[in-house]
């Protein structure tokens, strides 16, 4: 039996682990994960490291370290994914040397708390550059208002950028046109466009958790069978077709002359990247939100039980650019029956910002009662 995972470069499609823990870069998991499964990068997020200092032990010996050196427990979270980041993209080092750069990216986000901050968003990303300096770190910078410009100036400036908590046409339209007058400025400033990475994250099941409660609402006050047999098939069906219109539209803008002009002096297309690919509605298939967003030009950043399902029971057959017709006849339904896709994109980037931001502020908690611990074991010894 092979390994779907695998056959997923043949049609033009990177995995990438969406998680990180210290444990999984010690004891060799994520060298199996690349060797084994083709991963080819790693995606990290605050609730991601909130979640894996406030777990077991891992980290205990370097806060210790820390807390002998000095270091208060408010500035210990530079320090613990200086470690990880740093240990994950040596790693993933050999993905990136064999695909010449085109992969093997290591993504850490700057502070959510500066996601409407365009000058405090530039400057930590190029301080997280000069902290971890490997060059297949990604800095994640989301597509607000005021990190648009942020990803504009970053880029260039010659820092890989993954742009995150894209959910709206809109936004993802203007996050393709700050990667190509990025671009277009370095060309004109005579620098080097083939060194500039960026991955465009835009996000899937969320959408569907979000869409699916307002067309429940609907439906509990839908008159007659057909409006409820309509509103009905709709129900997990917004976040692939929003995905899939995406999609069409990077089909469209990265193959128009204006960016075949930059690809001749070196450019390489801005990727969009399925996020939040993990099934979170029981009732729906494990692997919807891959199977049916594969193509070329992809990334799909999975938690490792997705990685685990299509391992098991997936297929790579190309599916992103099938039924387009599909995707609009959906989104037009959505329209019709009285539901906002603009509104709930927004609403949910708005929500996606709040809950990292949240998530940070429990690094800094969590991190503060195990420096406690740690400092309390000490004196008792």
């Amino acid at each position: 039996m092979g390994n779907p995972l695998l056959d997923l470069h043949a049609q033009g499609q990177s995995v990438w682990l969406d998680y990180i823990r210290r444990n999984i870069l010690r004891d060799g998991t994520l060298r199996r994960y690349m060797e084994e499964d083709g991963i080819r990068g790693v995606t990290a997020n605050p609730t991601i490291f909130a979640q894996a200092i406030g777990a077991g032990d891992d980290y205990d010996a370097q806060i210790g370290d820390l807390l002998r050196q000095g270091v208060e427990p408010s500035a210990m979270f530079e320090h613990i994914a200086v470690a990880d980041i740093g240990a994950a993209t040596d790693i993933m080092r050999t993905a990136f040397d064999a695909t010449n750069g085109a992969d093997g990216f290591v993504s850490i986000e700057v502070s959510p708390e500066k996601a409407y901050q365009t000058q405090e968003s530039i400057d930590e990303a190029k301080h997280w550059r000069e902290l971890i300096g490997r060059p297949n770190l990604m800095v994640k910078i989301p597509a607000t208002d005021e990190g648009v410009p942020a990803i504009e100036e970053c880029l260039f400036a010659g820092l890989n950028i993954n742009i995150t908590l894209i959910f709206a046409l809109a936004f993802y339209e203007e996050v393709m046109e700050a990667y190509l007058r990025a671009l277009e400025r370095r060309a004109e400033a005579a620098l080097d466009l083939g060194s500039v990475n960026s991955v465009a994250s835009f996000f899937v099941s969320r959408v569907d958790t979000a869409a699916d409660k307002l067309i429940e609402a609907k439906l509990a006050e839908a008159p007659g069978d057909a409006k409820r047999r309509s509103l009905e098939g709709l129900l997990g069906k917004v976040a692939v077709a929003n995905a899939k219109v995406a999609y069409r539209r990077f089909s469209e803008v990265f193959a128009s002359q204006r960016f075949k002009r930059l690809e001749a002096q070196g450019a390489k297309v801005q990727r969009p990247l399925w996020a939040s690919t993990g099934t979170k509605n029981p009732r729906y298939s494990d692997i919807l939100y891959v199977a049916e967003l594969i193509g070329p030009h992809t990334v799909n950043t999975m938690p490792p039980q997705t990685i685990d399902a299509f391992r098991d029971h997936g297929s790579a057959r190309r599916t992103i650019d099938e039924d387009y017709g599909e995707a609009d006849l959906v989104l037009r339904d959505l329209a019709d029956a009285g539901i906002s896709l603009d509104d709930m994109t927004e609403q949910l980037q708005k929500d996606g910002v709040k809950a990292f931001a949240k998530s940070f502020q429990e690094i800094g908690e969590t991190t503060a009662a195990k420096a406690d611990q740690i400092r309390r074991r000490a004196s008792a010894a």
